[in-house]
């Protein structure tokens, strides 16, 4: 290949160059202001729904609908700017929305399941709840899933459809929340006397709720004596607290009650 031709073709590509390397340049232009904008857009719609006070897990919902709408918006942009041609594209996508529809059926299930939580209600951000076999509070609710903080402080995201596939507890809908406790008395023990020592010592536990008494009753009988049933009831939010304290207070009481300690009964058999 000589001088002139390899010079020929130099000359003819350099301007084929230089409009796609300005069209780069633009497209990362629009790229950066496009994000900058959506995320202006999204700040702005939260600010406005919290003036109106919308309830946090419509926002957050809202939100995440709103910004995934808006950058596939930027990309076909992106592409016409190119001289794509926004139509084929939108055809494109519609087929392979089927083929990644029929691969991911459970991620669009979780969509469809985020959309009915959203519509149906049963929790919120701050909830307490037992989802999908996960218990926690509520921090987000997603498009695909539910964001939540465990008791050990573990954030965890269960997927919408699997939440809507199984029971739904929440903890926090009610005022309050029975604590169901056990006490074990010996054969020989003073059932109503433990009965009474037990119901004003666990009354005076702290958080215990005052719009139900204390219940203190024989659960069971078993092979070491009667078993009682111990359950006061708190808020979500002190259950942990007095569910240890209660089992302290039954301890304590017993114990400097002089109740025997219960012990299973020695069997004799016949020589």
């Amino acid at each position: 290949m000589d001088t002139n031709t390899l010079g020929g073709w130099m000359s003819q590509a350099q301007p084929i160059l230089v409009a796609f390397g300005l069209k780069a340049l633009g497209a990362i232009a629009v790229f950066v202001v496009g994000r900058w904008l959506i995320s202006m857009v999204t700040r702005l719609v939260g600010a406005a729904m919290t003036r109106q006070q919308v309830d946090p897990t419509v926002q957050r919902y809202l939100v995440n609908f709103i910004t995934v709408a808006l950058n596939i918006i930027l990309v076909v942009a992106i592409l016409g700017y190119f001289g794509v041609e926004t139509t084929s594209f939108a055809a494109l996508v519609a087929g392979a929305g089927v083929a990644i529809g029929a691969a991911w059926s459970g991620l669009l299930g979780n969509f469809a399941a985020g959309i009915f939580l959203l519509v149906l209600r049963p929790y919120q951000v701050g909830d307490y709840v037992l989802i999908g076999g996960t218990e926690g509070s509520v921090m987000e609710l997603g498009l695909f899933g539910t964001t939540l903080t465990t008791p050990d402080n573990v954030r965890t995201i269960v997927g919408n459809g699997k939440i809507m596939g199984s029971d739904i507890k929440n903890f926090s809908s009610n005022a309050y929340r029975r604590v169901d406790l056990v006490a074990q008395l010996a054969g020989s023990a003073d059932v109503d006397k433990a009965i009474t020592l037990l119901k004003d010592a666990v009354a005076k536990v702290p958080n215990i709720s005052q719009a139900a008494a204390v219940d203190v009753e024989i659960l069971e009988f078993n092979e070491f004596g009667p078993k009682l049933a111990v359950r006061p009831s708190c808020h979500t939010q002190h259950y942990w607290q007095v569910y240890f304290d209660t089992n302290k207070t039954i301890a304590d009481t017993l114990g400097g009650a002089g109740f025997p300690v219960a012990t299973r009964p020695v069997k004799v058999y016949p020589v």
